[in-house]
């Protein structure tokens, strides 16, 4: 940034999944967006990977299906748990007759820069890099962009619309006052490696449970990435408790990690991922428009949260753009009532998916992590067929999958009114 003032149409504070889409969909449909990545790349570790069927199909969508397939990725198509050594699928992809039935396991600095790489390609799409909003421009009672921190010091973007997708920790939401209703969640999570060999078992998306502990175990390729589940506050004792019975735990639960556990040489080796599951009343203010992790926090379980923000982007995307193209053209602001639609047609996904993730954590993973508990044993139910078909559904295409509906640009350049309303 060269000019201590920036204006779009729409700026986009962070730039996860949620906001990369959001951008890309967007600029392909001529409306000038501005997207803000505070970091000075996508390269961080542990971040969310799992892209489920209803995400492929919106790749698909925006014709990026095939650049997506050619990254390295590993495919599941089953969920579901271990218990005492016995394995038990509670979803299977390859029953809904999907087009991609699977989840996809791809690095998410991969995905990010495939979206941003093909949102380039468009002139109305700019990324800024090193650029963290820690605040918002209110003008009039009316959200009109964000103040942000860049390397050669503090900016403005202005904009018609200013869209929070900067997660569970959002600085925009925090500055607009919006406060989330918290859920609660009985665990953290500690994330760290250990390295694979092509003789491990095929893994699949399980939680392997046993009493006192929980651990998912994700093939990323050339490594396993460990998360490795503790009781909400117990991370302090476990440090106390040192290295060596985290590495036991792993071991006594996955069997042929143990010849490897050592590689994790100590706690500088593992990330805390602090779990959250929480929801704003409102999503929404004059100027001002909240999704993905910063409306609603989602748990780690099940891996479902990219898949809501997506969700949550291309949903905005239908209903915004013909305002957006008008805001842009005549300088009339985005109608409250428009971004109010948003939160009504994302509020029962997002109720739901909460809710089995609620009854997931209360039911299995909190018993789980009890020290004196067996782990809750859901075999006889998840054997019910609709029971398999019911999570199937929702787990790989939840409650109300969105779908591309704005069209690109026309080659003229001229916009189509009313087309994204």
């Amino acid at each position: 940034m060269t000019e201590p003032t920036t204006t779009a149409t729409v700026c986009v504070a962070g730039c996860g999944p949620a906001g990369a889409v959001l951008g890309l969909l967007l600029a392909r449909a001529g409306v000038e967006v501005v997207v803000l990545e505070k970091h000075a790349d996508f390269l961080r570790d542990f971040r969310g990977d799992t892209v489920h069927p209803s995400t492929l199909d919106v790749l698909d969508e925006l014709g990026l299906i095939d650049r997506f397939l050619a990254l390295p990725h590993h495919k599941v198509s089953t969920v579901g748990f271990v218990r005492d050594g016995r394995r038990l699928d509670v979803a299977d992809f390859s029953t809904l007759g999907l087009r991609y039935p699977y989840i996809a396991f791809v690095p998410q600095w991969d995905l990010l820069h495939l979206l941003t790489s093909e949102a380039a390609r468009h002139p109305h799409f700019r990324l800024l890099m090193r650029a963290e909003a820690y605040d918002v421009v209110r003008q009039d009672g009316r959200v009109t962009g964000v103040r942000l921190c860049g390397p050669d010091g503090e900016h403005e973007v202005r904009a018609h619309l200013t869209v929070a997708a900067d997660g569970r920790h959002s600085a925009v939401r925090r500055a607009s006052g919006l406060r989330p209703r918290e859920f609660g969640a009985p665990m953290d999570v500690l994330q760290f490696r250990v390295s694979r060999r092509a003789t491990d078992p095929d893994e699949g998306y399980h939680l392997r449970m046993a009493a006192g502990k929980s651990v998912a175990v994700i093939n990323r390729g050339s490594y396993w990435n460990i998360a490795y589940m503790i009781r909400k506050g117990g991370h302090d004792d476990l440090r106390r408790a040192g290295i060596q019975a985290l590495r036991d735990d792993v071991a006594s639960l996955v069997g042929f990690l143990a010849d490897r556990v050592g590689e994790v040489t100590g706690f500088d080796d593992t990330r805390f991922l602090e779990v959250r599951l929480d929801r704003l009343r409102r999503w929404h203010a004059p100027g001002l428009l909240l999704i993905g992790d910063a409306a609603h926090a989602m748990s780690p379980i099940a891996g479902v949260g990219i898949n809501l923000a997506v969700q949550d982007a291309v949903a905005a995307a239908n209903l915004l753009t013909g305002h957006l193209r008008r805001a842009q053209a005549k300088g009339e602001p985005v109608p409250d009532r428009v971004t109010a639609a948003l939160q009504r047609r994302r509020w029962a996904p997002t109720v739901a998916t909460q809710a089995l993730q609620r009854g997931a954590q209360r039911f299995g993973i909190d018993r789980a992590l009890r020290a004196q508990a067996e782990p809750p044993d859901f075999s006889a139910i998840a054997r019910l067929p609709f029971v398999r078909a019911l999570m199937s559904r929702l787990l790989g295409v939840g409650v109300r999958p969105e779908h591309v509906r704005v069209p690109p640009m026309p080659p003229d350049g001229q916009s189509v009114e009313g087309q994204g309303r």
